[in-house]
């Protein structure tokens, strides 16, 4: 084959798809990684979750602080295996893109699919806290104008599965909208809305800890302890992964900074620094509002306990009062928390749909998808087809769920971490499969080309096993009325949490054989064939780039599929075609 002929095969520029180049640069990258993970919304969903995520009295409890520490780990691993992923073909299919180069189709459309199910899995459980806080914002400034009237109604349509039913559609409508105008409307709106919600998370934090160590903490306060931040304490298979999980939820959305990636300036690097900053930044945002959570409120099962199930859907409106008071400052502040949270989780939507919307409009690019979901608008320059149908998608499963009952979103938080541990996972070892003939060039690309993406995919894929194995168990979860959440499975009782979890994927390969049999170019590798990392810079501009060991005297350097990072009059060589420069 040609030199000419394998270029062409992988280069695939970002003008093919129609979005409109350098239109985000890095600050409003790293807004939008960090606004897509929605903090305030992921904290006051999940935290609850992680407090109580085990079996039987075996529980992560005051430990939460520890496990959202380790979750960290592999999305810090994950993160640099997007940004090396990212510096050879930036393309905002990300997961479905590299999987599909490294492995072939198949891994590479469920890649897909797995962003696809999470992300309007988890719009369900948005829009019901979107909703809820909507209908709780009201309630708070009725009292705080002290027309009890107002907050009485808005208290009471709040529980009324309608009005509640109503307020998330018209959210998931609207940010629909507002990612269907641009990619630049969505940015700046992100600034706003995740400025918002860090200074009253950080607000809350400073407010419950100086309560705690002042003495004037609730009568379930605790003083943290060093040892709150040691997740090996636990047991991993029936705490720490389940428990690993469900913190991993609360990072989940940095890729969204990366699935952005043709429409930002300097796609092959802005894209992967920015996921990078999102996780550390996200990181000392958890640890120390996790932390002033569990000092202040405790792990107990009652009253503002962090272990009461009436307080899990959302621990932050349950802590609120406690902490604020009932003074004319203390419903401002409450009012305030409120908003962050509103905020956060319309922000979320809004940053769920993006990502998803391009995943879907690469998919559509390379024919894995039916065609009319490449459709761009001539005008915004956005995603037509793939953004409204993720929106149609996402109001129709809320309502669905919803209809059905109010308890299912309680598993999808867990059944989300298992789809998470899954594409992530994968896109780890696509990395490491997809840089095999290059990681050993140098001391640097062994650590961010092998070592990080194998461990991230290798603990992401550990976590999975065992959480799975942990969400199987009949009695893992009950809903309000005490009933175990399973599902009999041919005789076999099986937990909500793994029915969903594994069902969503399930129904993906049901989906892939379906469009394999209409139209298979895709499956035969005709539209995006596998390949490895093998464009090299030309040595000198006349032999061919080899490569060798760290100390060997010579490095090639890398080139982009789309040659963004060729410099002027140079030239790109395939490395499997050889020959080491003289020394």
């Amino acid at each position: 084959m040609t030199q000419a002929t394998r270029a062409d095969l992988i280069e695939r520029p970002s003008t093919d798809k129609g979005l409109r180049p350098g239109a985000v640069g890095l600050v409003s990258s790293i807004v939008v990684g960090v606004a897509s993970t929605a903090p305030a919304y992921s904290l006051a969903a999940a935290l609850g979750f992680i407090v109580v995520s085990g079996v039987g009295s075996q529980v992560v409890g005051v430990h939460a602080p520890g496990v959202v520490l380790l979750a960290f780990v592999p999305m810090y691993f994950i993160a640099v295996a997007y940004q090396q992923l990212n510096k050879a073909e930036p393309d905002c299919g990300t997961t479905f893109t590299w999987a599909s180069r490294a492995f072939g189709p198949i891994l590479g459309w469920v890649g897909g699919w797995g962003i696809i199910v999470a992300d309007v899995i988890v719009m369900a459980n948005l829009a019901q806290i979107a909703g809820q806080t909507t209908f709780g914002l009201l309630g708070n400034l009725g009292d705080l104008v002290g027309y009890t009237p107002m907050a009485k109604f808005f208290g009471e349509i709040a529980v009324n599965y309608w009005w509640e039913l109503a307020a998330g559609i018209v959210w998931i409508a609207l940010m629909t909208w507002i990612c269907y105008r641009g990619i630049e409307v969505s940015a700046r709106l992100q600034r706003i809305l995740l400025s918002i919600e860090v200074v009253i998370l950080v607000v809350f934090a400073v407010f419950a800890l100086v309560k705690v160590y002042t003495g004037h903490g609730a009568a379930t306060s605790i003083l943290p302890q060093w040892d709150w931040f040691n997740p090996f304490a636990l047991n991993f298979g029936s705490v720490l992964a389940p428990g690993l999980l469900a913190a991993i939820f609360i990072y989940w959305g940095w890729d969204s900074a990366v699935s952005i990636n043709e429409e930002t300036s300097e796609p092959a690097k802005t894209p992967g620094r920015a996921a990078i900053i999102s996780t550390v930044l996200l990181l000392l945002t958890y640890t120390v509002v996790t932390t002033a959570s569990v000092s202040y409120a405790g792990i107990g099962d009652k009253g503002i306990g962090l272990a009461n199930p009436d307080n899990s859907d959302n621990v932050f409106l349950s802590l609120g009062p406690s902490l604020f008071g009932d003074s004319v400052i203390g419903h401002i502040l409450m009012t305030l928390l409120t908003i962050s949270i509103l905020t956060s989780a319309s922000a979320s939507t809004q940053t769920t749909i993006l990502p998803t919307a391009r995943t879907t409009l690469s998919m559509a690019v390379y024919k894995a998808v039916p065609e009319r979901f490449a459709r761009i608008h001539p005008r915004f320059l956005t995603p037509t087809w793939s953004t409204v149908g993720m929106g149609i998608a996402s109001v129709g499963f809320y309502a669905l769920v919803t209809f059905i009952s109010n308890d299912l979103l309680t598993p999808l938080i867990d059944s989300i971490g298992l789809m998470i541990a899954f594409y992530y996972g994968l896109t780890g070892f696509a990395c490491v499969w997809f840089y095999r003939r290059t990681f050993r060039r140098s001391t640097k690309n062994f650590i961010q080309q092998f070592l990080f993406p194998l461990l991230g995919g290798l603990m992401l894929a550990y976590a999975f096993v065992y959480g799975l194995i942990t969400y199987a168990e009949a009695d893992w979860e009950v809903d309000s009325k005490g009933h175990n959440l399973a599902v009999n499975l041919f005789g076999w009782v099986v937990g909500d949490d793994a029915v969903f979890g594994v069902g969503g994927i399930l129904i993906g390969f049901v989906l892939m054989f379906i469009w394999w049999a209409i139209r298979p170019d895709f499956f035969r590798g005709k539209t995006l064939p596998r390949q490895s990392a093998d464009l090299v810079l030309a040595a000198d501009g006349s032999r061919i780039a080899g490569f060798g060991l760290p100390d060997s005297g010579y490095q090639a350097t890398l080139i982009a599929p789309d040659r963004s990072n060729l410099p002027p009059g140079e030239e790109a060589v395939p490395a499997d075609q050889e020959e080491l420069p003289p020394r």
